[in-house]
């Protein structure tokens, strides 16, 4: 991926468009639930990209899918999602028809599978209309609105390719569709759930720019999951590092990459050296994931990791404040920040 400038580190201290505040979610397993989200908090300010960032299990998609209300009834079993500041609405305590309000208005999502989440059966100028004529928008209105939105997200010649069926288009493509799709209602919060995990490295490039510029000229906040931590290097201001279903550090996305607090954090750094050095070499982290099922106890990362000791194995770290602006949940974070 070539390289992008970071973004400027948003502005901190204003009350959170959405506030994850202590989410759980358990879903049925053989032999009992499994918890695959463990008292999650973050908050994504207005106008801001948060990168959810992890290995894969770790919770990141379930947490979005959360947000946007696409979980089985009864999954999520704790803790708030309160938005528009605080103490604001909390989406957890929402009707039904009021998520569906939601969902693809105030908040919308743009899917790792643009070819499984557009209708094959309809073109992508229907499919966007749709979605503006149940915003209300006038009929009169809405082809020319449909133009714009394919333009802005960058597919050339709209007035063609709108007649065009999602099979027509190249992943690249299906991908701007969605991002024209995701921003027809207007949203406040974009979810982008590994909006570029199977382009190839020039269009990955592409699409984070996009992303980026549409962010930063219509000032909407979004989250951004990914495992790739060149990605969240490039688009995020803020950066919540997760692992087997938890939080282990929060913060400003450059500082956290400068210096990170949690050793998982520096492990992920260290294995893609180019976030920080063209120069540096790459040490890949060490042992097997660990996953909500298969959790250790005290610290999760305590097997993989060589700060570890008897407290780690026996005793959990909370998340908790170690520099202004930032969280994290070790023992020893003092350790490895610089003095």
């Amino acid at each position: 991926m070539s390289r992008m400038p970071a973004p400027a580190e948003a502005v901190v201290g204003v009350d959170g468009l959405l506030e994850v505040d202590g989410l759980v979610i358990d879903l049925p397993a053989a032999g009992g639930g499994v918890r695959v989200v463990d008292r999650v908090t973050f908050d994504i300010p207005p106008a801001t990209t948060v990168g959810l960032i992890g290995e894969s299990g770790s919770g990141k998609t379930m947490t979005a899918n959360a947000v946007i209300g696409l979980l089985p009834d009864g999954a999520v079993t704790g803790g708030h999602l309160r938005w528009r500041g605080s103490p604001g609405e909390d989406l957890l305590q929402a009707s039904p028809a009021r998520r569906r309000r939601l969902r693809g208005h105030e908040i919308a999502m743009i899917f790792q599978d643009p070819l499984a989440a557009l209708n094959p059966t309809q073109t992508i100028g229907r499919q966007v209309g749709e979605i503006l004529r149940r915003a209300g928008r006038p009929r009169a209105e809405v082809r020319g609105r449909v133009l714009e939105l394919l333009e802005r997200a960058g597919i050339p010649e709209p007035a063609a390719r709108m007649r065009s069926y999602p099979h027509e288009f190249s992943g690249g493509m299906r991908q701007r569709a969605m991002i024209a799709l995701a921003l027809a209602g207007s949203p406040a919060l974009l979810l982008a759930d590994e909006p570029t995990t199977a382009l190839d490295v020039t269009v990955q490039a592409r699409i984070l720019r996009l992303l980026r510029s549409i962010q930063e000229e219509q000032g909407l906040a979004m989250l951004l999951v990914s495992h790739d931590l060149r990605v969240v290097a490039h688009v995020a201001h803020q950066v919540v590092v997760m692992y087997a279903g938890r939080v282990a550090e929060r913060g400003p996305t450059g500082a956290v990459l400068a210096a990170p607090a949690h050793p998982y954090s520096r492990a992920l750094v260290e294995s893609v050296p180019a976030v920080r050095s063209r120069t540096a070499l790459a040490h890949p982290l060490p042992g097997t994931p660990a996953t909500p099922a298969n959790r250790p106890p005290g610290c999760a990362f305590h097997p993989r990791c060589p700060l570890a000791r008897e407290r780690c194995r026996t005793e959990e770290p909370p998340a908790r404040p170690v520099a202004p602006g930032r969280w994290a949940a070790c023992h020893f974070a003092e350790e490895l920040l610089p003095r």
